[in-house]
């Protein structure tokens, strides 16, 4: 495969909400190039980028696919990235190395919380955006509206650079508001179309977006602003060279017209990006960190090669795929290079460039490209491989913490170990997914971006480890504690013939403050009981703290004083007081008004305006406080704090609630006593459990 300089090479994300075309302009950038010869369809399957069964069933993306073609010599790294925010991971991965983004907006349903999630995941990664409002042959489809909602949005420096002029079904016609020409395009997919100079109303408007245009180039210099101001004008000259500057710095925000159905508008889309997109050129250093934490510059010049691993894919047919991107240096099959993260030298062996599931070897790759190799041993998503003797650290992705968490409930015994690294290889794929093997209440449970993300892993994880498992409620960390304070003396003597068993504990408990766990003391005077047995009354204690008195739950937030109580000279013994320890402290939490605590999350909610009185009506069905609540546009953000027994699938019904438009955020915030009659069903639910869990055991 012919090799790429840095200032050839044109890497960008095709990001925005679910169902605004990102999959098919893909198809279309494709066609267009002749990289395949006709456009695929997600209805029958055929696109190159949804090339997983799992994404022909669903008709959606739910991972990101690298594809790439040539176009004016230049050469497209495209990511096609999901909609749903149930695969952020995957967008944030392809944001996080690409040098710009195209955001898509569809042309019926207009800037969506997708839209604004990729454009402010863009903007914190510090890369242009190219807009493009697709789907404009929908009967609905309004270019006027989406364009206001666009600037009411994003700002008034979205200028147009191409404008639909027949708007609707059979929407084929275009203004190139840089070539003040019209475009009539065949609707067939093939792209083609001919040019002619725009005349009459359309030569008006091609002339009236031309102005805005050089006034948004004028601002991007100040030189340029200056002449503008005295002559009125920018030659055409000046504002192609000037183009690709306002743009980097996002004076100019472009917007793009297309039907990626059947490929109107697209050519032009990508003549812009060949000519004035951003290139690895445009990012002369990035910023990464050495071995002692210090800030370093990683220069793109450097011929100290430096990678970093954004991705990594596990497919049947090849393998595990590391792929990455050059930041600096070349990188060429057979070089090893060094692990920052896991302090271990790698061997680079096949490396290939990908387009959808198709590979194509290739022996070396220059900064600012990118390409996959076979999966390293010791690398993961987030690792940067360099250069042993100049080590860096380059910045990897903070994730969305998850919002829905299930437990993994086993149909057969002894598949534990699969399980384990099934979940274990998951991850490493996606960061986003998190799983943890709860010891405390004997569970293992999975956290995702929503129900879709959980629905896929679990597919997965069927599909690859060959296991049978349900996905059930978690528990939830309840906790026990008092409310008042008790004594107890609690006798333990058993005779068996031969050595028996002796011990006597006096015990005294205490509420404390929220949040300060189990205090144990002493406070015996005399020679009632030995020294030598504190520490196994301690742990008789803390025995029970673990185990739970009312419900299996562990205890909190409370003091224990041993203050006396009496041995035998020959039965007292470490078991017998461990035994003694134990019960005394069981007696004494009975009687100090014990009760159960619950798990309360801070959650904060994103909805439009016209769904607020519904979820507003949900989160008090839930017992949630509202704790405050802020306007950002057209949609709501309401704060409040919720039981976390209460947030079991919210994400769910949340997304039913608003029409895929909602999306909330949990945190843990605090413990705080139950309701009296929850508490007595949770009491109940836990002897049912334990009855259920001896049954299975006999």
């Amino acid at each position: 495969m012919k090799e790429y300089q840095s200032s050839e090479i044109r890497t960008f994300a095709i990001v925005g909400h679910a169902a605004s075309g990102k999959t098919m302009l893909s198809e279309c950038m494709l066609a267009c190039s002749g990289a395949i010869n006709r456009l695929g369809s997600i209805l029958n399957g055929s696109t190159v980028s949804d090339y997983h069964a799992e994404e022909q069933a669903r008709k959606t993306s739910v991972q990101t696919s690298m594809l790439h073609t040539e176009w004016l010599n230049k050469k497209f790294n495209i990511f096609d990235t999901p909609g749903y925010m149930d695969f952020i991971s995957e967008s944030l991965g392809a944001l996080r190395i690409a040098d710009f983004a195209i955001v898509t907006v569809h042309g019926e349903q207009g800037v969506d919380l997708g839209t604004e999630k990729a454009w402010s995941y863009a903007t914190q990664f510090g890369i242009p955006k190219v807009l493009v409002i697709n789907a404009l042959d929908r009967e609905h489809a309004s270019w006027d509206d989406v364009l206001a909602q666009i600037k009411d949005r994003f700002g008034n420096n979205v200028v147009p650079m191409a404008f639909p002029v027949n708007p609707g079904p059979g929407f084929n016609q275009v203004l190139d508001v840089l070539r003040g020409t019209q475009l009539t395009y065949q609707t067939d997919g093939s792209g083609k179309f001919q040019e002619a100079p725009a005349a009459g109303a359309q030569e008006a408007k091609a002339k009236e977006l031309y102005q805005q245009l050089v006034e948004h180039v004028a601002e991007s210099d100040d030189a340029l602003t200056e002449k503008y101001l005295e002559q009125g004008d920018l030659s055409a000259d000046e504002v192609k060279a000037t183009l690709h500057s306002a743009f980097q710095k996002q004076t100019l925000i472009p917007v793009f017209c297309t039907v990626a159905e059947t490929n109107v508008g697209v050519n032009r889309l990508m003549d812009f990006i060949a000519e004035y997109g951003a290139s690895p050129l445009d990012y002369k250093t990035v910023t990464g960190k050495d071995v002692n934490g210090a800030a370093v510059e990683v220069p793109l010049a450097s011929p100290d090669p430096v990678l970093f691993v954004f991705k990594t894919v596990s497919e049947s047919h090849v393998g595990d795929l590391s792929l990455f991107r050059v930041y600096s240096g070349s990188v060429q099959v057979g070089m090893d290079l060094f692990n920052s993260a896991s302090n271990s030298t790698e061997r680079i062996g096949q490396m290939f460039t990908l387009c959808g599931k198709n590979r194509v070897a290739i022996n070396k790759l220059n900064a600012g490209d990118i390409g996959a190799v076979v999966k390293l041993r010791h690398t993961h998503t987030g690792n940067t491989l360099c250069n042993s003797k100049k080590i860096v650290f380059l910045p990897s992705v903070a994730y969305p913490k998850p919002n829905i968490h299930v437990a993994l409930r086993l149909k057969s015994k002894g598949e534990e170990e699969k399980i384990a690294v099934g979940l274990a290889a998951l991850h490493q794929e996606d960061p986003a997914f998190l799983y943890e093997v709860d010891a405390e209440l004997h569970q293992t449970v999975m956290s995702g971006q929503g129900d879709l993300h959980l629905e896929v892993i679990s597919s997965r994880l069927k599909q690859r480890y060959k296991v049978e498992f349900d996905l059930v409620e978690p528990k939830v960390h309840f906790r026990e504690t008092i409310k008042s304070k008790a004594d107890s003396k609690y006798r333990h003597k058993k005779q068996t013939g031969g050595a028996g068993q002796f011990a006597e504990v006096w015990m005294r408990i205490e509420p404390k403050p929220r949040d300060t766990d189990v205090e144990f003391t002493e406070s015996l005077v005399g020679q009632n009981v030995d020294r030598s047995f504190v520490p196994s009354v301690q742990k008789g204690v803390m025995s029970a703290v673990k185990e739970g008195v009312l419900a299996g739950y562990r205890i909190v937030d409370l003091k224990v004083d041993f203050y006396d109580g009496k041995m035998h000279p020959v039965d007292s013994k470490d078991v017998a007081f461990q035994i003694a320890g134990k019960q005394a402290f069981r007696e004494a939490l009975l009687q100090a008004k014990p009760c159960l605590l619950e798990p309360i999350f801070n959650v904060e909610v994103r909805v439009p305006d016209e769904c607020m009185g519904s979820v507003m009506g949900d989160l008090s069905s839930r017992r949630g406080k509202i704790t405050g609540m802020d306007s950002d546009g057209k949609y709501q953000v309401v704060k409040a704090t919720v039981p976390a027994m209460e947030l079991y699938r919210y994400s769910t019904v949340l997304r039913s609630l608003t029409g895929g438009r909602g999306l909330h955020a949990e945190e843990f915030s605090h413990y705080e006593e139950m309701p009296r009659e929850l508490e007595q069903k949770v009491i109940a639910k836990s002897k049912e459990d334990k009855k259920e869990a001896a049954t299975e055991e006999a």
